[in-house]
């Protein structure tokens, strides 16, 4: 069977990819050997987003109630339940996205999916049938799995990456987390929150490492507060077990420590997931362990009418880049098809990172140690929550929005946020920075009162020393 597009994989990437390329008019098939929705809807961001927002308020039920007149007895946790909830939440998810890829009329062919050289792809299913198909242009979008670091002991029973972690049903008192980085502090933030002790050992000189410098040294100071014990600049040498559980060994600053845990969690990044992917004779250029690939011909790879999208290609790993290539690179072969110009409707140059901590961590484009590496002229805003009205009624005051705005053009460059709803309002700055905003242009608007958004009106009105809550300043250069 021959189809205008085949795409490999039903993850954030792929479904996209897939639903985009139908509307468009493209005779669509996605391939996948489990559930549609890949690792974010299955093992990933939603998972981990539904079990942090219920220690969320667990937490908040023991700290936060009784500051404003309520009284609850016998508050219980029964982690059992949360792993439901967890379950249900990506269920129902999963369900919506099989019900997209049927209602767009997209052939969804389960079992896993080989390229062979002539560009035909072998799809084996569960009994071992193989079946080909063809097709005019295929995409790889066949995600990514948890990394082991190469030390003894990783494979002892125990250690889990993030796939263990959302199967467990019972709630570790004691937890290690190798890697300081997105994974590893989220989970450190939804176990704290659940009355565990965690340790985190992180390799490199500070947690949260790709983010700006005030967000990870206020998230450090926050964590430790909430009991998590946090080693930088840590080298882990071995695991092994003990009578308790497990031991792990680390080198700080050259001396010998050691933490131990009911499990140890590896948080230490992703790999590309390509197992059987290609067919022997099939040549793909590869960067490293990744797909390279031509971004000026939507991610072609070396093998022409063949595409790769996600966290198969160099580049940020996140589940709405994916998604963005997905439409970016259906769009091209649509185009292609109809020998029509292409006019991509999506900007993949401005992808937002988001860490659902607590408080929640945002940031968009340019920090400003980056401009000051660029030679790129800044002034920069700033604005405590602390003074923000809604996030003193929520209790959640803790935190700050920086924007990072061109000396001389008055264009949005940056913004990194680190307050209640951050992952929600960075949108904002990602739409100023995709259509080339001032920051004039931004506090044109009006934000209402109260809200956390208030905050940004703050942050731009400092930038340009016009605060009416902060005391001014001189501008940062």
């Amino acid at each position: 069977m021959n189809f205008d597009l085949i795409v490999i994989g039903a993850g954030p990437g792929g479904y996209v990819a897939a639903i985009k390329g139908a509307k468009l008019g493209l005779k669509v098939a996605v391939i996948e050997n489990i559930r549609a929705g890949g690792t974010c809807l299955n093992r990933g961001c939603i998972p981990a987003k539904a079990m942090i927002h219920a220690s969320q308020l667990y937490k908040e039920m023991h700290e936060e109630a009784g500051l404003v007149g309520l009284a609850a007895n016998n508050i219980r946790l029964d982690y059992s339940k949360i792993v439901d909830y967890k379950q249900e939440t990506s269920d129902e998810l999963v369900k919506g996205v099989e019900a997209l890829l049927e209602g767009n009329g997209i052939q969804r062919i389960d079992g896993k999916g080989k390229l062979r050289s002539d560009k035909s792809v072998a799809v084996v299913d569960a009994e071992g049938n193989e079946t080909v198909y063809t097709a005019d242009s295929i995409i790889l979008a066949t995600g990514s799995v948890p990394a082991l670091i190469p030390v003894p002991g990783i494979d002892l029973p125990g250690v889990l990456t993030s796939d263990g972690v959302f199967q467990m049903t019972d709630l570790p008192q004691k937890i290690v987390i190798i890697g300081g980085g997105v994974i590893g502090v989220e989970f450190a933030t939804l176990f704290s929150n659940l009355g565990a002790q965690v340790t985190i050992v992180e390799a490199l000189p500070r947690i949260l490492q790709n983010m700006d410098k005030e967000i990870s040294q206020n998230l450090k100071m926050i964590l430790k507060k909430s009991g998590v014990d946090i080693h930088t600049g840590a080298m882990v040498k071995g695991i092994s077990q003990t009578d308790g559980g497990l031991c792990v060994a680390f080198e700080e600053k050259e001396k010998p420590f050691t933490a131990e845990g009911d499990i140890v969690i590896c948080a230490a990044g992703r790999k590309p997931y390509m197992d059987g992917l290609f067919d022997e004779g099939v040549e793909i250029a590869m960067k490293g362990k990744e797909i390279d690939t031509d971004e000026t011909k939507a991610f072609e790879t070396s093998h022409k009418g063949v595409y790769a999208i996600g966290d198969v290609v160099p580049g940020i790993k996140l589940a709405h880049a994916a998604s963005a290539q997905g439409i970016y690179c259906a769009e091209y072969i649509a185009a292609l098809k109809d020998g029509a110009a292409f006019d991509p409707s999506i900007d993949l140059s401005v992808i937002p990172a988001c860490v659902y901590t607590d408080p929640e961590i945002a940031q968009v484009g340019l920090t400003e140690a980056d401009a000051k590496d660029q030679g790129i002229p800044v002034k920069t805003g700033k604005f405590i929550m602390s003074a923000n009205g809604k996030s003193l009624i929520t209790h959640e005051e803790r935190g700050f929005i920086k924007v990072v705005v061109h000396e001389e053009t008055d264009q949005i460059l940056g913004a990194q946020m680190m307050c209640a709803r951050a992952t929600d309002m960075i949108s904002e700055f990602v739409t100023a920075i995709s259509n080339g905003l001032t920051a004039a242009q931004m506090l044109r608007s009006i934000r209402p009162h109260p809200t956390y958004n208030e905050g940004i009106t703050e942050a731009l009105e400092d930038a340009a020393g016009e605060s009416l809550h902060t005391v001014p300043r001189r501008r940062k250069k």
